[in-house]
């Protein structure tokens, strides 16, 4: 678990102007667990981050991207290889040529 997980999730909660018992009330937990869970005291499960997710009003991935780096990295090198599937070789080959531009 990481050290900012809770950190994030109430940044997440004070950045939509909610109150701990606000989003208890919306996910329906007691306002005790939100303050356990914003404390490191315990961990949402994946159901509950989703349901955090939708009332933050951001995708699960944001959310975890958010609260794992890596996790963030991932996704978006699954991105950028869907994006890569649908181009054309021309498209391909003028990719690659920029891609060794810039690093170089």
């Amino acid at each position: 678990m990481l050290d900012n997980y809770g950190e994030q999730i109430k940044e997440y909660r004070i950045k939509m102007g909610l109150t701990q018992n606000q989003v208890a009330s919306a996910l329906e937990v007691t306002p005790g667990y939100i303050s356990n869970v914003e404390n490191g005291r315990t961990a949402m499960s994946l159901r509950m981050l989703i349901y955090y997710a939708k009332l933050m009003g951001i995708s699960l991935d944001s959310l975890v991207g958010s609260l794992e780096p890596q996790y963030h990295a991932d996704a978006l090198d699954k991105d950028i290889l869907k994006e890569l599937s649908k181009m054309d070789i021309n498209a391909k080959k003028k990719l690659l040529s920029t891609l060794k531009i810039w690093n170089s």
